[in-house]
Order: C-alpha cells, then sequence, then structure tokens
C-alpha cells in the first residue's frame, strides 16, 4: 500500500482516483499532478503497482507545489478563527453553526443547524387540577 502525503491509499485503484483520497486534491488537480510527472506515471496505472520511486516521485511534488491534508486543514482552520475575531458577519454565522454564505434558514438549512426542535404550542404548561376555568 503506497503511503502519499501520511494517506494510505487504497492499492486497488488507478492513481488518478486514489490521489483524490488526499484532503485538498480532486480529480482536475489529480490529473495536473501526473502531468507535471511528465509521464514517469500514467494515471491508468494501479498503486499496488506503482515503484518506491514513482511513489517518492509524487511525494515529492506534492510538497512543493500543493497544500494537502494537515498545512491545508490548520490553513483553513485558521482562516475561520480570523473571522471570529475580528467579529465580522461571517465569524458569527460560524459560531453559531449556521449557514455563512447567505443560504435560507427559515426552511432547509438542516445539515447545519441539526434535528429539528419544536417550540412553541407544544411547551404549553397545562393548567392545574382543581383550578377554575378562565372563561
Amino acid at each position: 500500500m503506497a503511503r502519499v502525503a501520511g494517506v494510505d491509499l487504497p492499492k486497488n485503484k488507478r492513481i488518478d482516483v486514489a490521489l483524490c483520497y488526499l484532503y485538498g486534491i480532486g480529480r482536475a488537480t489529480s490529473k495536473e499532478l501526473l502531468e507535471k510527472l511528465g509521464g514517469s506515471v500514467e494515471p491508468s496505472t494501479r498503486v499496488k503497482d506503482l515503484t518506491e520511486n514513482q511513489v517518492g516521485l509524487i511525494n515529492n511534488l506534492l510538497v512543493k507545489e500543493y497544500k494537502v491534508e494537515g498545512e491545508l486543514r490548520r490553513e483553513n482552520q485558521a482562516n475561520i478563527q480570523r473571522f471570529y475575531e475580528i467579529n465580522c458577519y461571517r465569524g458569527f454565522r460560524h459560531r453559531r453553526n449556521l449557514p455563512v454564505r447567505g443560504q435560507r434558514t427559515k426552511t432547509n438549512a438542516r445539515t447545519r443547524r441539526g434535528r429539528r426542535k419544536t417550540v412553541g404550542a407544544g411547551a404549553a404548561p397545562k393548567p392545574a387540577a382543581g383550578a377554575p376555568k378562565k372563561a
């Protein structure tokens, strides 16, 4: 199993697909990365068929030219933290776990807000047993 940028790639997948298992690498970036290697790694090669030399080439290129995994996650988290500190609108939305980019919240936004909690008529207290009824 090839280990690239601290992640074990699935051995039966093609290398162009397997690189997508890295945080920050998608299909387009994966193809671009393999093209930059100048044909030394074919996109159709299975991960289990890669040589140590080819894995080293991929690792070196990733370290030099791309932000992936931990470095990218830290940068994203630092950006969100900066929004918190400058007290901007986006920071408030992140802090309250609400959609940040202008989406509606009256309906939808369930992924961000979580499961529905009923508020209102269902929570009204019942009158005591011996209390007079109001007219």
